[in-house]
């Protein structure tokens, strides 16, 4: 009787979207077996949905919401959309009423996704604007007569006297014009990146920003009154509802590495790739080091990595890698974000909107925090992404403030003690809450959140070139391609990762680097 051949082993580094994904796809699709190594302890990457003491987390923020089909499938495979609520109804519906009596049941946790109603305001001036800038009366009696006029004249002056898309600052200056840049952008831009939109490089906004500018505002109200109601048609920034699991991004990526397992995948806990051995051109194994120190490795016929290429490029080893390339990928600069989870028992802020909400509350799921005097830069309301994220939603409110900054400064090495006091206070300064009203708090460090787009950035290509040089190597997720990708354009990197490995065609992996590139992706369905 013939020998069984040995199945064919892809080695994926990071249990983030990417990942995940790409494990799920391959064991789909092919008869290559996934190891998934994971050096923390969540799943989920920044896309994890973290807990304390009964209310859950989303780090960042995660709107299920693409323009790939594929990829809404896809989600809706894994987690199935609840039933619709009635459309003048998605922010408060059966199922938040029933909550609010019953309150959440941890027995009761379903593959299920909510509608939800998607809500962003600018708070500046200490009022609310819409997000992005609406023409609305609101918004001409918030700003005041002088700074709409400045605005509208240094619009229409960025219309007939384009600058050249250099920077961040160009790029944001002729879509909106100077005014609106300056009391809109230049300010949070700054807070994200820890640097002048001056000196960050326009593909930034692109790739976040895409078509968005006045003229999309306008379409976009065109379109609310007398047009087509497809969110697909509509650039991303500006839908108006989206799907999200029941229990934060984290349980459908939870649900995913479950599947894997169940499929015949693996998936390792703490475990980081510290190195990748190479022979004749190829990645041959890896070795894997576990949280007690002790190390493994293990044979792999394809590499997948979602680690930072600043990591990624140290850890090869058995080939040369050039002077050029390893300086590069060594000074690739990131930004890394802190998030403070504060239950209270209500906001000084309230809903001043035609939405209906629960007991008034604001509706925003985000707002994002323009004062110059304070250094939040988001704050996320999370009773409004899903009821189910709060233990007590009828009698209190979960809510995450986010800032920006860089491992090893100032605001990194604080004390989790003297973080939370901060972040109590800075709120309190902008009237959102009275100290007072704090039950609870807690502080949340996520190394590498943003790759960031400037400094050696803009050599990234001959890493690119270096790297691909390697067939059975891929690079793919945010991390993995320094690129600061969505979690549905993650994802497409891994659908076109595993397309390449069952086609067989691994030597050209353009495909994969140019996802989240093109314009028309950008702009139309």
């Amino acid at each position: 009787m013939a020998n069984t051949p040995k199945p064919k082993v892809a080695l994926i580094a990071g249990a983030g979207p990417a990942g995940l994904t790409a494990a799920y796809e391959l064991l789909k699709q092919t008869d290559i077996v996934p190891i998934v190594c994971e050096k923390t302890n969540a799943i989920g990457g920044i896309s994890q949905t973290v807990q304390y003491q009964g209310n859950r987390m989303d780090i960042g923020g995660h709107r299920f919401f693409s323009k790939s089909d594929k990829v809404m499938n896809w989600w809706q495979e894994v987690m199935p959309l609840q039933a619709k609520p009635s459309k003048d109804d998605i922010l408060l519906h059966e199922t938040e009423k029933e909550f609010a009596k019953a309150g959440p049941d941890p027995e009761k946790e379903d593959r299920t996704m909510l509608l939800r109603r998607r809500v962003s305001r600018i708070f500046f001036l200490r009022k609310f604007f819409d997000y992005p800038i609406s023409m609305k009366k609101e918004t001409f009696l918030n700003m005041g007569l002088m700074r709409m006029m400045r605005a509208g004249f240094g619009y229409l002056w960025a219309c007939v006297h384009k600058l050249p898309e250099t920077s961040l600052e160009n790029f944001y200056i002729n879509r909106f014009g100077r005014p609106l840049y300056e009391m809109f952008f230049e300010d949070y831009t700054t807070k994200v990146w820890g640097v002048h939109p001056s000196k960050l490089g326009a593909d930034w906004g692109s790739q976040r920003v895409k078509g968005l500018s006045i003229i999309a505002v306008l379409k976009d109200m065109w379109r609310k009154n007398f047009g087509k109601k497809d969110d697909v048609e509509v650039e991303t920034s500006l839908i108006e509802q989206f799907i999200y699991p029941k229990y934060g991004p984290g349980q459908l990526w939870e649900l995913v590495a479950e599947d894997v397992k169940q499929m015949g995948g693996e998936i390792r806990m703490q475990t980081t790739v510290t190195g990748i051995n190479i022979q004749n051109g190829k990645v041959v194994s890896a070795t894997l080091t576990k949280e007690d120190g002790s190390t493994e490795d293990v044979n792999c016929d394809y590499f997948l990595s979602t680690m930072p290429i600043k990591d990624l490029v140290p850890a090869l080893k058995g080939i040369e890698v050039p002077s050029q390339v390893a300086e590069v990928a060594a000074e690739l600069p990131y930004r890394d974000f802190i998030t403070v989870g504060l239950l209270v028992d209500k906001m000084k802020i309230k809903n001043e909107t035609k939405l209906r909400t629960y007991a008034e509350r604001v509706p925003d799921t985000w707002i994002y925090i323009q004062e110059r005097d304070v250094k939040i830069g988001r704050l996320q309301v999370f009773n409004n992404w899903s009821p189910y994220l709060v233990k007590d939603y009828e009698n209190t409110m979960w809510i995450g403030l986010e800032y920006f900054c860089t491992e090893g400064d100032e605001l990194w090495n604080m004390s989790s003690k003297s973080f939370i006091q901060m972040a109590k206070s800075e709120l309190a300064k902008i009237d959102i809450i009275d100290e007072k009203d704090v039950l609870d708090a807690c502080h949340v460090k996520i190394q590498k959140a943003y790759p960031a787009y400037y400094g050696s950035y803009y050599q990234l290509d001959y890493v690119k070139q270096f790297l691909d040089t390697i067939p059975n190597l891929f690079c793919l997720g945010r991390n993995g391609q320094h690129r600061y990708n969505n979690m549905d354009h993650s994802m497409m990197t891994a659908f076109e990762t595993v397309d390449s490995i069952k086609s067989g065609n691994i030597d050209d992996k353009s495909v994969i680097w140019n996802v989240n590139t093109e314009t028309k992706y950008h702009e139309s369905k």
